[in-house]
């Protein structure tokens, strides 16, 4: 009898004691989650905190490398660039409206000298941090209009003018960068280009005066055409 009256409470306490103990353990679970989802947010913002100042200690870095090169071996380099483009532009125009097969081939040689030296010109860039144009200049740009309007001799004479001037241009600017420039690296590209460049003026003037032969000969031969008739 005894043992029966007791044996109700001490099933109760052991239920209430078995509920106690799976709540606080619950408890328990909720509060680690929470800690691991913060822990875990803490990771991912350190990382992304990470990441940034990488990334701008590499942009840093570019900028620095900008800062080491002088104004003037920048200035270069920008003007080389425009210049390359130009030559190649203007060379596949040649390739496609000159008459005389000198002037054409000439035309070629500027596309495949220049993309070289364009290149080469876009590696030493992007080692110095130094941003470069990637469209022609305005008086390029007009020339090339200028050029694509005309055709046979009379672009010949034209595209091969500009050529001898340009060319005496760049030898003297890549004589100079070659003797002057602060920078190693730019004074090397200069040094190494500038043989090409003197090359290219020679058959530049050797093409004009092709050219202006060609000019002659047709309007010769517009004149014995008239006298004849």
């Amino acid at each position: 009898m005894s043992s029966h009256r007791f044996s109700a409470p001490a099933r109760i306490v052991g239920v209430v004691s078995f509920c106690f103990a799976a709540a606080v353990c619950a408890q328990t679970q909720t509060h680690e989650a929470a800690g691991a989802a913060k822990s875990s947010q803490a990771m991912t913002s350190s990382q992304s905190n990470m990441s940034k100042g990488q990334s701008g200690m590499s942009n840093g870095s570019m900028n620095s490398q900008a800062a080491t090169v002088s104004s003037s071996d920048r200035k270069f380099m920008d003007k080389a660039a425009q210049g390359g483009m130009a030559e190649v532009k203007l060379g596949e125009l040649a390739t496609q409206k000159a008459q005389s097969d000198q002037v054409k081939q000439f035309g070629q040689r500027m596309v495949d000298d220049h993309s070289k030296a364009d290149q080469k010109l876009s590696q030493l860039a992007s080692t110095k941090g130094v941003a470069l144009p990637t469209t022609l200049d305005k008086s390029t740009q007009k020339e090339y209009d200028k050029l694509s309007k005309m055709s046979g001799p009379e672009f010949d004479r034209e595209y091969m003018k500009h050529m001898v001037s340009d060319h005496k241009k760049d030898v003297s600017d890549f004589k100079s960068e070659a003797s002057k420039a602060k920078d190693a690296d730019v004074k090397q590209f200069a040094s190494s280009t500038l043989p090409t460049l003197q090359e290219h003026l020679q058959l530049a003037q050797a093409a004009q005066q092709t050219a202006k032969n060609e000019g002659k000969t047709q309007t010769s031969s517009r004149a014995t055409t008239k006298t004849g008739s």
